[in-house]
């Protein structure tokens, strides 16, 4: 094996660890649940590594957990997904169903189309209530806040949402739903991660999630070099850097090079 194919094969691996295996379809079944969290704990034959998480629809948490947590696969659930234009005691009253269905992690959007008509005083505190109930009691979930940098679009703007997030509890910021284009990019990446390197300065430790768009490990070999410059001590790894997708395993399975793993259909 060649220097460029060991390098393309430690990308592929370094992006399965990190990944949100997700299925986010208003047609979902119980049936696609379990192929997906069937996939999750077995990629491929040969393939010994798992991805971080399954994302779902929260309706789908006790379902995904009995079938992935033996393996040490968290379960995420959406919250506010996927417009962020849902109230904000259903959108706790959400959160605490899922958390008591046993996810590990919520990903929730952020109200970005309020926020942008100058509401920021319950987009910050619609994170705030949400971080408040991912972290009490002694089970605490990981919350990741979807910003839908898309929309937001300027540098400027997606900082300054990022920097709400980050200020009322999130312990990830999150480029995109994956359902409006565009999705993510490396320049909201990059945006996102200089809100990081301010929190770290600070004393925070602040992941991101990069979703929407992301389908090849070379792609995501993109991201990962952006967040390996700022995500410290040791870079990007699964408890900092995420990517939510669906369609990049297939790829990383290319990649790795099994010949027997069958493609989804589900689109992210």
């Amino acid at each position: 094996m060649n220097d460029s194919n060991q390098s393309l094969r430690r990308e592929a691996e370094r992006t399965l660890a990190c990944l949100d295996l997700t299925s986010l379809n208003l047609d979902d079944t119980p049936e696609r649940i379990d192929a997906l969290c069937d996939r999750a704990v077995s990629p491929a034959p040969g393939i010994g590594i798992h991805p971080a998480a399954v994302c779902i629809y929260p309706k789908f948490v006790g379902q995904a957990r009995g079938r992935v947590h033996e393996f040490g696969i968290a379960v995420a659930a959406v919250a506010n997904f996927p417009l962020g234009t849902s109230a904000l005691d259903e959108v706790v009253a959400e959160v605490e169903q899922a958390l008591a269905d046993g996810a590990d992690e919520i990903d929730v959007v952020f109200p970005f189309r309020a926020y942008l008509a100058g509401d920021h005083l319950s987009a910050g505190e619609l994170v705030q209530r949400v971080s408040e109930t991912c972290h009490a009691g002694s089970q605490v979930a990981k919350l990741k806040v979807i910003l839908e940098t898309g929309v937001l679009h300027d540098p400027a703007t997606i900082k300054a949402a990022a920097a709400v997030a980050v200020a009322n509890g999130a312990d990830f910021v999150k480029t995109s739903t994956g359902k409006l284009d565009p999705a993510a990019t490396p320049e909201a990446a990059v945006a996102l991660l200089e809100v990081i390197a301010a929190a770290q300065r600070e004393g925070q430790s602040i992941g991101l999630k990069v979703a929407g768009g992301v389908k090849t490990v070379a792609d995501a070999a993109i991201y990962l070099e952006m967040a390996d410059a700022v995500l410290q001590p040791n870079g990007a790894e699964p408890h900092n850097f995420r990517f939510g997708a669906s369609g990049l395993l297939n790829d990383i399975v290319r990649v790795l090079g099994s010949s027997h793993a069958a493609t989804m259909s589900v689109e992210y």
